[in-house]
Parts: structure tokens; C-alpha cells; sequence
């Protein structure tokens, strides 16, 4: 009955064995080249330019999520968009319709975001 168990045993071991050489690679060749010390370049600011003026932990403003959720739900319709385009000619006239009021409905939603004030970010 243990001899079942046996390939488990071997995968789990190859895996921690695998693990472990990874790690020690990276420290390796990090302590042969001399690079476990950041350089100034690698501390330096990037893609906002600027350095820090507060504490990454700060709380964001609650715009930001909003924003990001907006950017969500409308990218998702693009995702329900392409698998419906490939498929336009074996569904018909009902597929049809019915991703136009999908549409219709985004576009209702994105209106009344829009007046609401929700895209604003002042």
C-alpha cells in the first residue's frame, strides 16, 4: 500500500530539492558578483519620477478606487465583446440584439457615470 505513495514522495522531493538549488544560485551568484547591495540607481525613484514625499502606506482617496473599478467593468466588456464577435454569424439576429442591449445598458451606466461627476478627478 506505501509503495502507492511512493511517486508523491519522489515529486515532493524533487520539488523542495528544486527550491532550494534555486535559492542558493540566486544567492550565489549575487555574493560572487557583488550585487546583494542595492546601487544609488536601483534605489532611485521610477516610473513617477519624483521621490517619495510620504509614507507608502497612506490611504489613497476613495477616487482612485472608483476610477479603477470604472476601468473594470468596462474592460470586461471588451472581454464578452470578442468571444460574441467570433460567433456573430452562428447565433443571428438574437445574438445580435442581445449584445446590443448589453451595450445599451454599459452605455446607460457610463452616461450616468459621467454625469454624476464620477470620471472627474480634481
Amino acid at each position: 500500500m506505501l509503495e502507492l505513495y511512493l511517486p508523491i514522495l519522489v515529486f515532493v522531493i524533487v520539488a523542495i530539492a528544486i527550491g532550494v538549488v534555486s535559492l542558493a544560485a540566486s544567492y550565489g551568484v549575487g555574493t560572487v558578483l557583488n550585487i546583494r547591495q542595492p546601487s544609488t540607481e536601483k534605489s532611485s525613484p521610477y516610473e513617477c519620477g519624483f521621490e517619495a514625499f510620504e509614507d507608502a502606506r497612506m490611504k489613497f482617496d476613495v477616487r482612485y478606487y472608483l476610477i479603477a473599478i470604472l476601468f473594470i467593468i468596462f474592460d470586461l466588456e471588451i472581454a464578452f465583446l470578442f468571444p460574441w464577435a467570433v460567433v456573430l454569424d452562428q447565433i443571428g439576429l438574437f445574438g445580435y440584439v442581445a449584445m446590443m442591449l448589453f451595450l445599451g445598458l454599459l452605455v446607460v451606466g457610463f452616461i450616468y457615470e459621467w454625469k454624476k461627476g464620477a470620471l472627474e478627478w480634481e
